[in-house]
């Protein structure tokens, strides 16, 4: 049988379920991301690991993209005796305000081995285009005269 010997166990378990990852549908918890472009994509990645994927919710509003996820305890069930439970739950969201030059009409997730990916094309007014530079006289400055 596992047994732990620290006399805080209960202090250590509300300060951590308090001020580090565990949240509630009022007050979420924040999740770590990075965000990047490569190319004519912008790229996210959140962690959420031992979160299902039935579980994560994404939404788009005007420019903002919402991503709300919870992380339930596995054994919910009556008469479990818990020897420990060091592991955080609860609910966690990011809001993303996403600049005009991206295309949210076209916006793909997938989730693989605990990490979100969110990948956003770039809208087709922002891409780089060239521009064609014209040359040589008007016929209205040949007409000017000094």
């Amino acid at each position: 049988m596992l047994m732990r010997t620290d006399p805080f166990r209960a202090l250590d378990r509300l300060a951590a379920q308090a001020f580090e990852n565990a949240g509630t549908w009022s007050r979420p918890a924040a999740m770590p991301m990075d965000a990047w472009r490569h190319g004519d994509e912008f790229l996210v990645e959140f962690d959420l690991p031992g979160i299902d994927p039935d579980a994560v919710e994404l939404s788009v509003e005007r420019n903002t993209l919402t991503v709300r996820a919870e992380r339930r305890p596995t054994a919910t069930e009556d008469g479990i005796e818990w020897v420990a439970s060091e592991r955080a739950y609860g609910v966690y969201s990011r809001q993303l305000f996403l600049g005009e030059n991206l295309d949210t009409d076209n916006i793909r997730a997938s989730y693989d081995a605990g990490v979100l990916r969110i990948r956003i094309p770039v809208a087709e007014a922002a891409k780089p285009r060239t521009i064609a530079v014209e040359s040589g006289q008007s016929s209205d400055r040949a007409q000017i005269k000094a």
